[in-house]
């Protein structure tokens, strides 16, 4: 495995980081999206991250391609939930179980330290074993399950919800 840097997302990552998402809605149900977007598309999601404060946004970089990303953004439109945040990770297929979420998740809650944020939250399709102990590893714990909540692929699937108490 090559040197593994992680930063701040910027623009120019944009067309690496909707492969990698596309690939998860093509081949799998860990997103509940079903159609593949273009990098245009994304554009509106990847602006959301400020780069500061509660909604960030970090790239993963081997050999200087992107292969992991991670990031916090609102969890619900409306103000009152404006201190907890929703996570979302991905790796590139080839870059799974190599220990890059975890560097990730390590950037990206060391950079949430002093910002007002209350609650990060993730749903995780299930089954999904590696992300769950990803998630439990950092202090996240399970507070709901929905069941056969999302159709993809043929079948129905559920979604456990965890919480990281952050503050």
């Amino acid at each position: 495995m090559a040197e593994l840097t992680i930063r701040a997302a910027a623009l120019d990552d944009l067309p690496a980081l909707t492969a990698i998402y596309n690939h998860y809605i093509v081949n799998t149900a860990i997103t509940f999206d079903i159609d593949p977007y273009t990098v245009e598309q994304r554009l509106p999601w990847f602006e959301q991250f400020a780069g500061s404060g509660r909604h960030q946004l970090f790239v993963a970089l081997e050999a200087g391609t992107v292969v992991g990303y991670a990031g916090t953004g609102p969890f619900r439109p409306k103000r009152a939930y404006e201190t907890s945040v929703e996570t979302t990770i991905y790796c590139a297929p080839q870059a799974t179980g190599h220990g890059i979420g975890t560097r990730l998740y390590t950037v990206l809650f060391d950079a949430l330290k002093g910002e007002d944020v209350h609650r990060a939250l993730g749903g995780i399709t299930q089954p999904n074993e590696a992300s769950m102990a990803l998630h439990r590893r950092f202090g996240f714990v399970e507070v709901a399950g929905f069941t056969e909540n999302g159709r993809k692929l043929g079948r129905y699937w559920d979604v456990a919800w965890l919480e990281k108490h952050l503050d």
